[in-house]
């Protein structure tokens, strides 16, 4: 038996989509939670099963953990540093930000390999560069992370490539380490401020985050606190997306639209009708036919690779032909693949898609590869003829919170059912 989600395509959009926090900084401000020695409330939680998935390991833990609506607290007070050796570890990559937590805790942690949608080759390589540079040794064996340290201490670390979870990681690691700890060539994403933001209110001395250098002084405690997670830019930029693709006038609300810019610009470039606000983005239906545009994902403030599957569902709908370039995961393209198999007319190169349109989608039984594929699905869903019928949605699960009820409250035609 199998869940799946059915869009009835051709109608269109009305109405407000709320965000939900963000998917990628909550999954590090959970792991980041234990760091502390007292309860940290943290709201505007997503439901999302990542987030099952790493409360289940704080109960692994013995952190206790208390869901009120898009509430979640986490208590550390009786935690024990036990090793992560079950399954659950396996089910999302995020589960790693354990590794620089319970390390930086503890000093000493050991746990399974993370999982995640594969998406390519994505080492740890520099997680574990960062954890040596504090004094860290790390062996690998088995399937397992053993990773300790006497005694950390504050390094200068430079990353070779701007990676977002080795930062994140290195700065959890570093806030109890002895001393000053830089990391340069450090990622810039929006999640890492968030990240630090969580940690200083903790009390610990991060600063830089936003920069390519960030500087954690270590300190010998940390408190509970409150915060509230940003709200999910990759979210965002999809229901713009699909929006654009569909709506006749949605408004898309808890945006912060700077996060967002690389994608808006691009749609407006496409001629998409955006009115852009505090806090909101309304997209309008556009008069002419969107026109084909070249993107190129790069590292934020780039174009976001997690958006560039989204965007080339709309892609088949604009005039002419469009090219994606993926410069951080060049296999990203298994959803071309779906999108060819309801009409699209998509020639696949090396780390490059050619999308030729406008063309004429049909729905289909398709199969979200991934969690990003699955979201360029139901914007295909959306715009196609007939009925689409979306497999393994768990993958979407995992970072949209409850995205057919959305889609339904917009006036979209979305329903889940289980099938042999």
């Amino acid at each position: 038996m199998q869940e799946v989600i059915r869009i009835e395509g051709g109608h269109r959009l009305k109405g407000e989509m709320r965000v939900s926090g963000s998917k990628n900084a909550t999954v590090a401000l959970i792991p980041a939670a234990v760091l502390a020695n007292g309860p940290v409330t943290i709201t505007g939680v997503p439901k999302i099963a990542d987030v099952e998935n790493l409360s289940a390991i704080l109960k692994l833990l013995h952190v206790n953990v208390t869901e009120k609506e898009d509430h979640l607290i986490i208590d550390p007070s009786n935690m024990k540093n036990v090793d992560l050796d079950d399954d659950v570890v396996t089910k999302l990559r995020a589960s790693y930000y354990f590794m620089g937590a319970l390390l930086g805790k503890y000093g000493y942690v050991r746990m399974k390999m993370p999982g995640g949608c594969y998406l390519g080759p994505r080492p740890i390589d520099l997680h574990i560069k960062g954890f040596e540079a504090l004094g860290a040794d790390v062996n690998y064996d088995r399937g397992c992370y053993t990773i300790k340290a006497d005694h950390l201490h504050g390094a200068k670390i430079f990353l070779d490539i701007a990676s977002v979870g080795a930062t994140i990681n290195i700065m959890m690691a570093a806030v109890y380490a002895e001393g000053k700890t830089i990391i340069e060539n450090a990622a810039k994403e929006p999640e890492i401020i968030d990240v630090a933001t969580l940690l200083n209110k903790m009390g610990a001395n991060v600063r830089g985050a936003g920069t390519n250098v960030i500087t954690v002084n270590g300190v010998q405690n940390l408190n509970g606190c409150f915060h509230e997670i940003i709200p999910d830019r990759i979210e965002a930029g999809t229901f713009v997306i699909l929006a654009a693709a569909m709506g006749d006038d949605v408004k898309i609300t808890n945006v912060i639209p700077k996060h967002i810019e690389s994608l808006t610009s691009k749609l407006q470039e496409m001629g998409a009708d955006l009115a852009i606000g505090i806090d909101s983005i309304e997209v309008k239906r556009a008069i002419r036919i969107l026109k084909a545009a070249d993107v190129t994902t790069k590292p934020y403030p780039g174009f976001p690779t997690d958006l560039q599957q989204p965007l080339t569902a709309l892609m088949t709908q604009a005039d002419g032909v469009s090219q994606v370039t993926d410069t951080i995961y060049k296999e990203r393209f298994k959803h071309c693949l779906e999108l060819q198999r309801m009409g699209a007319d998509i020639e696949i190169g090396n780390g490059t898609a050619l999308i030729k349109g406008p063309t004429r989608l049909y729905g289909d039984k398709v199969t979200a590869t991934d969690l990003r594929c699955g979201a360029c699905l139901v914007i295909a869903g959306l715009i196609a003829d007939g009925v689409t019928e979306i497999h393994d949605v768990y993958h979407i699960d995992r970072g949209y919170d409850r995205i057919d009820e959305k889609l339904r409250a917009a006036g979209g035609v979305a329903e889940r059912a289980v099938i042999a």
